[in-house]
C-alpha cells in the first residue's frame, strides 16, 4: 500500500517552489517465456518508489528515488528545488492552467491473482496448437499492476490503480526451405478473464494456416498503380506512426529531435486539409479496458478523446501542460511516464482511424483491380513521420471486386499526406491491437491499442 500521507509530506516542504508534483508508484508483475515448449524463464518482480518535479524562476527539475520514507522525501523535494533555482533559463516553463481533480479509480479484474502454474498452462495449450505445425515458436506472457499515487501544489489528488495482461507470440512456418515468420500481441486492461477473450488459439491457428498457405500458393505482387485496401491492424499502424508521432507537440517543438525524432507537421498547420473528409484520426484514453487506458494522466489531468484529424483537417496536437502553455492551448491529458523514475512527456494512448460507413464487402466491391492487406510484416517509416513503407504479411490480390489469390509480401510506400488523402472509404467494423509505444531517453515503453476501420486506398503505388 501507498503512504499517500508522503505526499502531503512533502508538498508542504516544496512550499517555496512555483510549483511541485509528487509521484508514488508501486508495481508488481509476473513474466513467463515458453520457447518450442520449454518454459525458457519466469519472473516476478516489484518495484516501489517516487519521483518530484519541482519550477523554481521558471526551470524545472526531476528527482526519483526507491528509497520511500519521509526523511527520502524532504531530501528529494529540496534536492529537486535546489537543482531548479540553479538553472539559468532565458525562456521560463510554463504550465497550462487546468482543473485540480480529487479522485480515486481503479480498473476492476473479475478474475484476478492468476496463479503463475496456471498461466504456463495456457501457454502450453497454446504451444499444443503449434508444435506440429510449426519450425519454431516463443510465447511471452507478463501481467502487471501498478497502484500511483499523484499530488500537486495546484491541489489534484489522483490515486489508481490499474491491472494489465499482455500476450506475444513469433512463429515460424517452413516447407521446402521456404520459411514465413508471424507475430501477433494480445494484451488489456483489466483481469484474466480478458484474456480468455482473446481467443488466441485460435487467432495462432489462422496464422498458422495463412502462414502455410501463403507458403504454398503465394504468388509475385502486380507492381504499379492499384487501389489498396488496409485492414484494421495496419490502419492502427498507419495512424500511430504517421499521425499520433508528428502530432506530439514537444516533437513539432524540436524537443525530441535527437531522441525519438522530428516531425514533418509545424506549429501553423492546425486547420490545414491534410486527407480526404473521411478520415480522422483519434487518440483516446477513455476506451475501456483498452491497453492503453486511463482516467487521468500523470500530471493529474483529466483524460479526454482527442481528435487529432477531423473530417480530413488537422484538428489538435498531443499536449502535456508544459506544451499546453507555450500553445496558449489546454493539456488534453496526454503526458504519460513509464514508471516512477521517469519523467512524464507527451505520449499516446490509444489511436485509430475512426470507423466509417463501409463494409468489408464494400470495400472490395468496387476494387478492379487491387490489393488487400490485412496484416504487415515489416514496416518502417522517416524520423520526420512523413515518408513510410509498409510490407504485408497476410494480403490479397482484388480483380474484379473479389478476392482472387493469396499475393507475396506486397509493399505500400507513401508519404504522410499522400496516404490520407488517398483514402475514399472506411469500414464500419473497428478492431483494437495491443502494442508498445517507445520514446524518450532514457526509452520510456508505454501501453497502447492502435486500430480503427478498414481503409480503401485508390491508386496508389504498390511493389
Amino acid at each position: 500500500m501507498i503512504d499517500e500521507d508522503l505526499a502531503e509530506y512533502g508538498l508542504k516542504i516544496a512550499d517555496k517552489a512555483d510549483y511541485a508534483e509528487i509521484r508514488i508508484e508501486s508495481s508488481k508483475s509476473n513474466a513467463i517465456t515458453l520457447s518450442n515448449g520449454v518454459v525458457e524463464g519466469t519472473a516476478v518482480s516489484e518495484s516501489l518508489g517516487f519521483s518530484v518535479r519541482a519550477i523554481v524562476n521558471g526551470a524545472m527539475s526531476f528527482y526519483s528515488t526507491n528509497i520511500v520514507s519521509r526523511e527520502e522525501i524532504k531530501k528529494a523535494v529540496e534536492r529537486a528545488m535546489k537543482i531548479a533555482s540553479l538553472q539559468k533559463r532565458k525562456e521560463k516553463i510554463g504550465l497550462s492552467d487546468e482543473r485540480a481533480w480529487t479522485d480515486r479509480w481503479e480498473v476492476k479484474e473479475k478474475k484476478k491473482d492468476v496463479r503463475l502454474d496456471e498461466a504456463i498452462e495456457f501457454l502450453r495449450s497454446l504451444d499444443d496448437i503449434a508444435k506440429n505445425k510449426t519450425l519454431s515458436r516463443v510465447f511471452f506472457y507478463e501481467n502487471e499492476k501498478v497502484e500511483k499515487h499523484y499530488a500537486n501544489t495546484d491541489g489534484a489528488r489522483i490515486h489508481s490503480v490499474v491491472p494489465r495482461h499482455s500476450l506475444y507470440y513469433l512463429i515460424t512456418v517452413g516447407e521446402g526451405g521456404d520459411t514465413e515468420q508471424m507475430n501477433r500481441e494480445f494484451g488489456n486492461a483489466g483481469g484474466w478473464e480478458l484474456v480468455e477473450k482473446w481467443n488466441a488459439d485460435d487467432k495462432l491457428s489462422e496464422d498458422i494456416s495463412f502462414m502455410e498457405k501463403l507458403i504454398k500458393e503465394g504468388k509475385k505482387p502486380p507492381e504499379g498503380n492499384l487501389d489498396v485496401i488496409v485492414g484494421p491492424y495496419i490502419a492502427g499502424l498507419v495512424a500511430h506512426e504517421s499521425c499520433g508521432h508528428p502530432f506530439e507537440a514537444d516533437r513539432i517543438l524540436g524537443r525530441e529531435a535527437a531522441q525519438a525524432g522530428k516531425s514533418f507537421v509545424k506549429e501553423d498547420m492546425l486547420g490545414d486539409v491534410i486527407g480526404n473528409e473521411c478520415v480522422s484520426v483519434v487518440d483516446d484514453p477513455t476506451v475501456p479496458n483498452s491497453y492503453g487506458y486511463y482516467m487521468y494522466d500523470d500530471e493529474g489531468v483529466k483524460a479526454v478523446k482527442r481528435y487529432l484529424i477531423k473530417n480530413g483537417v488537422i484538428n489538435e496536437f498531443l499536449h502535456n501542460r508544459e506544451t499546453a502553455s507555450y500553445f496558449n492551448r489546454k493539456s488534453n491529458a496526454a503526458a504519460r511516464a513509464s514508471a516512477y523514475d521517469r519523467e512524464p512527456i507527451v505520449r499516446m494512448a490509444n489511436t485509430y482511424i475512426q470507423p466509417g460507413d463501409f463494409s468489408m464487402e464494400e470495400l472490395i466491391e468496387d476494387v478492379k483491380r487491387g490489393i488487400y492487406m490485412a496484416t504487415f510484416m515489416e514496416w518502417n517509416i522517416d524520423d520526420r513521420r512523413y515518408n513510410q513503407k509498409y510490407v504485408g504479411e497476410e494480403a490479397y490480390y482484388i480483380e474484379n471486386g473479389e478476392i482472387s489469390h493469396v499475393v507475396k509480401h506486397p509493399a505500400l510506400e507513401i508519404t504522410t499526406p499522400s496516404f490520407y488523402k488517398s483514402v475514399d472509404a472506411v469500414g464500419k467494423e473497428l478492431e483494437f491491437y495491443p502494442a508498445t509505444c517507445g520514446k524518450g531517453e532514457p526509452m520510456q515503453g508505454v501501453p497502447v491499442f492502435t486500430g480503427g476501420g478498414a481503409v480503401r486506398l485508390r491508386n496508389v503505388r504498390v511493389r
